[in-house]
């Protein structure tokens, strides 16, 4: 899975899954972990509004809009390329699995 799909992903399992009831504390941390990781990502790079767009998508994570958006700005950012956001969304999509 290339970088941006897999930061995609992570970030919307983590915001459904979160979401649920079921969800463990280390669920819920990984997902905090990671929002707050590409939200100081895009601070580090001068792009703080864009950090809100990570908060529309927590909302919305099925709305194929946010996600373009989302997935734009992190390819400008080039956060996509990043090792430790990389490792942080791997990390999550590990607690998701059953």
């Amino acid at each position: 899975m290339e970088p941006i799909s897999l930061i995609l992903a992570a970030l919307a399992a983590g915001a459904t899954g979160a979401a649920k009831d079921t969800a463990g504390t280390a669920v819920k941390d990984a997902y905090e972990s990671l929002k707050a990781l590409i939200k100081k990502k895009f601070a580090e790079k001068g792009k703080t509004d864009d950090s809100d767009i990570v908060d529309k998508h927590e909302k919305k994570p099925d709305s194929e809009g946010v996600k373009t958006l989302l997935k734009e700005e992190l390819l400008e950012a080039k956060i996509d390329r990043d090792a430790e956001v990389i490792k942080t969304a791997e990390e999550l999509l590990k607690q998701l699995k059953p």
